[in-house]
């Protein structure tokens, strides 16, 4: 009798399908269990990297679906600056599952939506989206209003579209104990002023990932039974960590809870699936080459590479619907890029 090994194919053992290869040959990454058609509606949200999969449909002439577009006669640059057409709707980054819930649950009036603003020199800024506005809105009214816009076109996103790809990218979170919300950065960083006796540092664990995730999910189909989702997680390592940790290692942890929640999603529900970007960028096998030299930001050239390979796999198993010779990510670092990093840096003072 043979060994169970023995009928497997290369792609399962590490000599044939990694180190006798060229790491830029290495394929079978993803097995997809949608087939993505040119007529449907892609949603992305979550942390930084969620963009570059919205870029890249818009490149291949699929339907990514904006549900908050800019004011008329906005520059492109000046839509980038204010945060438009970066992800899906103007949320900025959602770099949690449990932000993910609260927006959703905002979205189908599930909890009220704060008031909680913040003023800065006559500015005002939304605590749930510090860096939307770069200068602030000129009254709290004006902000609320922006919000609740927001709110809307998220509700949108979530009734229109076929599919939902969500980038998780962090397990730590600050809330308002008093309130009982979730800010998407520490008060005080990018805006408004840290109080510790209302401001709380919260690292989420793996049930507490995979609860509120789980729950996002299945309210967005309580109001489009249809929605798939593609999940992701961000290969972009921590700005900082309040863990107590060296950062390294609270950034290993982080991304393996994140990884371990996206797979059991994707294992045990037919309506998710995950596709490797993570791994891509990570692995030793690519030996650090798609960092910048600050061995943080992905390159172009990573981004290219892990979008060729959505989209490659996308064709071996459904066949070829669309242009697979159209690459993304071989020019110089996007104007979203810049935005995200700086935004960062600027909120951490560095």
């Amino acid at each position: 009798m043979k060994n169970p090994y023995e009928s497997l194919g290369e792609k399962s053992f590490w000599k044939t399908a990694v180190a006798n290869k060229s790491m830029y040959d290495i394929s079978e990454l993803w097995d997809p269990k949608f087939k993505i058609g040119k007529e449907q509606k892609v949603v992305t949200f979550g942390s930084c990297f969620a963009q570059h999969i919205g870029k890249a449909l818009k490149k291949r002439d699929f339907k990514w679906l904006s549900t908050e577009t800019p004011p008329w006669g906005l520059s492109e640059d000046s839509e980038k600056e204010f945060n438009y057409n970066i992800f899906s709707a103007r949320t900025g980054n959602i770099y949690t599952t449990t932000l993910l819930k609260q927006w959703t649950d905002w979205a189908l009036d599930a909890k009220p939506v704060p008031d909680e603003v913040w003023e800065k020199d006559g500015r005002f800024f939304d605590p749930f989206r510090p860096t939307v506005e770069p200068n602030g809105f000129a009254s709290a009214q004006e902000a609320q209003q922006s919000l609740r816009q927001t709110i809307s076109s998220f509700r949108s996103a979530i009734e229109e579209a076929n599919f939902f790809v969500f980038t998780l990218g962090l397990t730590e979170s600050w809330v308002n104990v008093e309130r009982n919300y979730e800010y998407p950065m520490c008060p005080g960083t990018a805006a408004g002023t840290f109080d510790e006796t209302s401001h709380k540092f919260v690292n989420l664990n793996f049930q507490q990932i995979l609860n509120a995730l789980s729950q996002s999910m299945e309210a967005m189909q309580s109001i489009n039974p249809k929605l798939k989702f593609i999940l992701t997680v961000s290969p972009v390592p921590l700005t900082a960590t309040k863990s107590a940790q060296h950062v390294l290692v609270a950034t290993m942890a982080s991304k393996s809870i994140l990884r371990a929640v996206a797979d059991q999603l994707a294992k045990n529900r037919s309506y998710v699936d995950y596709f490797p970007s993570y791994e891509i960028i990570n692995s030793p096998v690519y030996r650090g080459s798609f960092f910048e030299p600050n061995q943080r930001s992905v390159n172009p050239h990573g981004v290219g590479l892990v979008m060729d390979m959505f989209f490659k796999c996308l064709v071996e198993k459904f066949g070829d619907y669309f242009d697979t010779q159209n690459p993304v990510g071989s020019s110089a670092k996007s104007a979203e890029d810049e935005v995200c990093e700086e935004q960062l840096l600027e909120a951490f003072g560095k």
